[in-house]
C-alpha cells in the first residue's frame, strides 16, 4: 500500500478523526513486527478501496469516510521513536483533541492473533507511544494494541521487532487486522466500550 503518493493540501478543518498506524519507513522494515500498525492501516485502505494518498505531516496519508466521519489515515515516516512529531502536527493543524486520535501499534506482551483496546494510558514501554505522550503532553489517546509475541531469548528486542514474520504469525496478523478494521469503525462512532467487549 501507499506505493504511489504525491504532496497534497487537505481541507484540514474537515478532518474529524485521525487514525495512526505506527511503524518504521523503508523497505528494510516492511512486514516486520514493529510495523504492525502500518499493516493495519494498509488493511483499512484495502477494505475501503482507497486509491489516492499523499505526503503531509511527515507521513503518508489517505482520507476516508468511516461511520459518517471524515477520517485521516496516517503512517508516520519519522521512524517509530519520533512518532510524536506526526501526531502533534496533525493534532495542531486539524485542531483535534487526543480523544479523536486513534493509535494502532505492536505489543510484545500479547501473543500473535490477539489485540487489546484501551481508552487511554501510559506508554507501557513502547517507544513510539513514549514520544507521542512526551511531545503532546497528553496520554488520553484511544489505542489498539496488536500482539506480536515476546522476543525469543536468542536475540535482542530491537532485532526481534525488526525481523521478518514467520508465515504462521503473518497469517494470524492478517486475521487480527480484519478485527482491527471493525474496531476502528466502532471507536470512531464513539462505541469504544462495545469494541473493548468484542475484541479484548
Amino acid at each position: 500500500m501507499f506505493s504511489f503518493f504525491k504532496k497534497k493540501s487537505i481541507n484540514d478543518k474537515a478532518i474529524e478523526f485521525a487514525v495512526f498506524g505506527l511503524g518504521n519507513p523503508g523497505i528494510k522494515y516492511e512486514n516486520t513486527p514493529h510495523n504492525a500498525g502500518f499493516l493495519a492501516i494498509d488493511h483499512i485502505i484495502e477494505k475501503e478501496k482507497i486509491k489516492s494518498n499523499f505526503l503531509k505531516f511527515k507521513s503518508l496519508c489517505a482520507e476516508a469516510t468511516l461511520e459518517g466521519k471524515h477520517v485521516l489515515l496516517v503512517k508516520p515516516q519519522t521512524f517509530m521513536n519520533l512518532s510524536g512529531q506526526a501526531v502533534t502536527s496533525v493534532m495542531e493543524t486539524c485542531k483535534l483533541p487526543p480523544e479523536n486520535i486513534l493509535l494502532i501499534f505492536d505489543d510484545i506482551h500479547l501473543n500473535p492473533g490477539r489485540m487489546r483496546i484501551r481508552r487511554n494510558g501510559s506508554a507501557g514501554g513502547h517507544n513510539g507511544i513514549k514520544n507521542i505522550i512526551y511531545l503532546s503532553g497528553k496520554d488520553a489517546f484511544p489505542r489498539i494494541k496488536i500482539g506480536i509475541g515476546a522476543k525469543p531469548n536468542s536475540c535482542t528486542l530491537a532485532d526481534w521487532v525488526t525481523s521478518g514474520f514467520s508465515p504462521q504469525t503473518k497469517e494470524l496478523l492478517d486475521l487480527t487486522n480484519e478485527k482491527v478494521y471493525h474496531a476502528v469503525k466502532l471507536i470512531i462512532s464513539r462505541r469504544i466500550n462495545e469494541a473493548m467487549n468484542l475484541y479484548n
